[in-house]
Order: C-alpha cells, then sequence, then structure tokens
C-alpha cells in the first residue's frame, strides 16, 4: 500500500503510576530522521521506541514526543527526613539575611526534584511506554495510509490522463507522416534542383541516390517516435503497478517512483524534440506538466 511521509499520530495509557502520551507526527525527507523529545525519568525508553519506528516506517523526518504525569497518591507520598533537615538548615540561613522569607508548602516539598521518581528501563513505566508508543505507531501508520490513498488515487487520475494523450498523439501520426512526406519530396526537388540546375541528366545515379539516402536518414530520424511511446506506455504501466502494490520489489516505493518519472521525462522531451506538428507540441506540453505533478505528489511518498 502507498504511504505518505506526511502524517500524525498520538496515543495515551493510564495505569496505577499515572498516564503516558506519545505523540508521532512526520514530514518529507530522503531518509529515515528520527527526532526525540523524551523526558529524562524516561530517557532509557529511546532504544527501545527507535527499534519500533525503525522496524515500521522507512522514510520521513519523524518526531517522537513522550510524556508523562506521575499520579500523587497521599498514601504513598513521603518526604526523605534529611532532605526536610537541609531545608530546613537552609531556610534558616536565609531567614537570617531576609528575616520574612516564607517556609515552602507542604504540596512543593513532595515535588522537591530528589523526591521523584526516576523509572528506569526495567521498570513499569518503561513497558507502559513502550505500550503506548505501539498504539501511536498505529494510529500513526493508518493516517499515513489513509493519505497515501489519495495521493495514488490522484497519480492514478494523471496517469489516465497521460494515457489518452498518447492515444492522440498516436492518431495524429498518420496525418503528420503525410505532412512531411509532402515536405520531404519539396525538400528533395529543391535540393536535386540546387545541385543540379541544368537538368537531372547531369547528376550521377550514384550521387542523386545519395543525396535520396541522406534526406530519408534524415526524415526517419524525425518522425520515428513509435520507440518513445511503447517505452512511455511501459512507464505508465509500471506506474499504476506500484500505485496498486503489484511489484515484488523490496526498495522504497517513493525512490523507485522518483526514478520512473526521470524516464518518462527522457521519453516526454524526446518526443518534443521530433515532433514537426503543433497538435503534437502542445500535446508533450500537456504530457510534461503531468510528469511534473507526478513527481510532486511523489515526494510525500514514502
Amino acid at each position: 500500500m502507498i504511504q505518505s511521509m506526511t502524517a500524525f499520530g498520538s496515543a495515551q495509557t493510564e495505569s496505577e503510576l499515572g498516564t503516558i502520551t506519545v505523540e508521532l507526527k512526520s514530514v518529507n525527507s530522503r531518509y529515515l530522521d528520527l527526532n526525540f523529545r523524551i523526558p529524562d525519568e524516561l530517557r532509557q525508553t529511546e532504544n527501545g521506541l527507535r527499534e519500533l519506528l525503525t522496524g515500521k516506517i522507512n522514510r520521513g523526518k519523524l518526531e517522537a514526543r513522550v510524556s508523562f504525569i506521575k499520579n500523587q497518591d497521599a498514601a504513598t507520598l513521603s518526604v526523605d527526613p534529611a532532605l526536610l533537615q537541609a531545608i530546613a538548615t537552609l531556610l534558616a540561613d536565609v531567614r537570617a539575611v531576609i528575616p520574612d522569607t516564607e517556609a515552602p508548602k507542604l504540596s512543593e516539598l513532595v515535588s522537591w526534584p530528589s523526591q521523584k521518581a526516576k523509572p528506569d528501563a526495567n521498570t513499569e513505566w518503561h513497558k507502559q511506554c513502550l505500550e503506548t508508543a505501539r498504539l501511536a505507531i498505529e494510529e500513526f501508520i493508518t493516517a499515513r495510509n489513509r493519505e497515501g490513498e489519495r495521493l495514488a488515487s490522484a497519480m492514478r487520475s494523471y496517469a489516465t490522463a497521460m494515457t489518452g494523450i498518447v492515444d492522440t498523439v498516436e492518431t495524429l501520426l498518420p496525418e503528420v507522416h503525410a505532412e512531411y512526406r509532402t515536405k520531404l519530396a519539396t525538400k528533395l526537388q529543391e535540393t536535386l534542383e540546387a545541385a543540379c540546375p541544368n537538368g537531372l541528366q547531369h547528376l550521377s545515379g550514384e550521387e542523386l541516390s545519395a543525396r535520396i539516402a541522406s534526406e530519408s536518414a534524415l526524415f526517419s530520424l524525425r518522425i520515428d517516435v513509435e520507440e518513445e511511446i511503447t517505452r512511455l506506455r511501459s512507464h505508465i504501466k509500471e506506474l499504476q503497478l506500484l500505485l496498486d502494490g503489484k511489484t515484488n520489489s523490496k526498495q522504497s516505493t517513493g525512490k523507485r517512483l522518483d526514478f520512473l518519472f526521470q524516464e518518462m521525462n527522457r521519453e516526454v522531451n524526446t518526443l518534443g524534440s521530433k515532433s514537426s506538428s503543433l497538435d503534437v507540441t502542445q500535446a508533450v506540453i500537456n504530457l510534461k506538466l503531468y510528469v511534473e505533478q507526478l513527481r510532486e505528489q511523489s515526494q510525500n511518498i514514502e
């Protein structure tokens, strides 16, 4: 399935320990670029989060933000006596200089930094964090798939339009060939008259054959676009297979599309360089616009 690199996903879980929230958001990037925003208390979970993300995501600049709120159960609250004594001593020293300094409140003592538990990678905090991350990743991937299908739908419509243009070009070719043959005949007549102004009887058969062969070769090079049309049709078919997920390649779909559109653009440019018809030239311009639109859409695909 086509996946977009632009998406957002979040999850939140609660336990006796508290609440953990994991948010994931990503934008376009050529490679996988992970950026973590994790509280120091949960810093040891970063490796586990990295493994989860790299196992599910191939490309994108992704930010993973983790936050937690610890439950404050009054039955389990306590304050280190040594800490209390240190605070009392500090308060006395401060009051010796600033007599009206207020004593800290109970809530402040309980939430004092050294009182906070610091969950490590082997605690329930770690397990809860990873479980929350799994839920966030599920939502994140669902969002990527949803946006990816929207992109694929737009690209399919472009591919259908390109096929219609190629069909039109093929119907124009007999008329283009006939017109060019007329031009070629006129060009040959002018060439022969310039080479032998006193009449063809003064032009050797060998020289006449050489001049005709030269002009005919030029005609063939300039007018034969069957090869370009065939390859362009092949590229459009490959695009449809990629969008439908019917290829066996494990390479990034986005990267394969980048290469495919380079090849499409090459064939369209060659078709344009061989064009001798205003209708074909207009068709080439439209094809180039569609290739550029396809390329822009593919920048969002993983």
